[in-house]
């Protein structure tokens, strides 16, 4: 089996699975208490909790504090929702965000989405139009993650600042895999993107951003977020986040020369998105007349995507692709590759090969 498909999840780390085991205690251990009691076991347990989220914060701007969530999807809700004004974003953000519209017209506030340009990057001549004294809050992502676009986040930044509109970006496909060096007012991350468990996120929110909770209980999160936090799943976060740090240039060279080998060998397939404005770690491409339900059933020895896993079985064509002006035919040809830490070259080779052949016995 050859694993394609690092958008929509990634491989636990053997790092992480080992900080995870020690916090998931059976009766005879002392490793199973709540990180909020105040005994000797909850304080074990908030320390690794807290060990974690220094090292979480450790691939963010300064200046801010880390809550854990359950994901990223959690926490961009929690933004959206616990801000004010209007919003602004892009059409090709993640549902997340963009099915984000009813519950924001019911708060009496109104989505605005805005086009991206034919490369798939956020128009900023559009957003600079568009935004305005309502405007309260703006949600760019950083990668894209259907076609690997990287979005030009300062000039959105300076543009949102100067309206007085806070920003939240989406950073999921970018936390330890490109340096982070843009400072919004909130960022989303997810654990199961960069070699985490899935069930965890974070939100790290700059000082002073102002946030109302989406959550409501105990306040465990800095008053931010409420529930139980899980110490298992943030000490494989930390454990996944700290390996990313120690590697980020290393794994940053390898995904290029993957990529290279990729690209040379669907040389003549279409790309998707921006060839230069990207995460190397995604290869969307399209070849006409490809039926992609045919070609993933004949590659089952290679795990790889029609469009967004969150998206999968809708029928629906892309609405990342649909928005960089793609036709219907064209983004229902469409496949993606994803690679990372754990992917070698021979199995790009291989899954090129099995993929090509299946392609060929279409008549393609």
């Amino acid at each position: 089996m050859i694993y394609l498909d690092y958008q929509a999840t990634t491989p636990l780390a053997p790092e992480a699975r080992e900080a995870m085991l020690r916090w998931l205690g059976g009766p005879e251990s002392e490793t199973f208490g709540n990180p909020h009691s105040p005994h000797r076991m909850g304080r074990m347990a908030a320390a690794a909790v807290e060990a974690a989220r220094e090292a979480v914060a450790a691939l963010l701007p300064p200046g801010g504090r880390v809550i854990f969530t359950s994901g990223a999807t959690e926490a961009i809700n929690t933004v959206i929702l616990g801000t004010k004004g209007d919003v602004i974003t892009f059409a090709s953000e993640h549902a997340a965000v963009l099915d984000c519209a009813g519950a924001l017209a019911a708060q009496g506030r109104r989505l605005t989405v805005l086009p991206v340009l034919g490369d798939g990057r956020a128009d900023v001549a559009a957003l600079a139009e568009h935004v305005t004294a309502s405007t309260g809050l703006v949600v760019i992502m950083a990668v894209n993650n259907e076609i690997g676009v990287i979005n030009p986040l300062e000039e959105s930044l300076a543009i949102a600042r100067a309206a007085g509109a806070q920003v939240l970006v989406d950073a999921v496909q970018a936390y330890g895999r490109l340096p982070l060096t843009f400072a919004p007012d909130f960022i989303a991350i997810s654990a199961h993107k960069c070699h985490g468990p899935k069930g965890i996120g974070a939100l790290w929110q700059r000082e002073g951003a102002g946030l109302a909770p989406l959550i409501h209980g105990g306040g465990q999160e800095g008053g931010l977020r409420s529930g139980t936090l899980s110490p298992a799943l943030c000490a494989g976060f930390g454990a996944a986040a700290r390996l990313a740090a120690e590697s980020l240039e290393a794994q940053m060279f390898h995904v290029k020369h993957l990529w290279n080998i990729a690209r040379a060998a669907f040389a003549d397939w279409q790309l998707n998105g921006s060839a230069e404005a990207r995460w190397h770690g995604n290869l969307n491409i399209r070849k006409e007349g490809l039926d992609v339900a045919r070609l993933l059933s004949d590659c089952r020895g290679v795990m790889f995507s029609a469009g967004s896993a969150c998206a999968s079985g809708s029928g629906r064509p892309s609405h990342v692709l649909k928005a960089i002006g793609l036709t219907d035919a064209e983004a229902k040809s469409s496949i993606r590759l994803g690679f990372g830490r754990y992917t070698r070259a021979e199995d790009i080779a291989a899954a090129a090969e099995a993929i090509r052949a299946a392609a060929r016995s279409q008549g393609l």
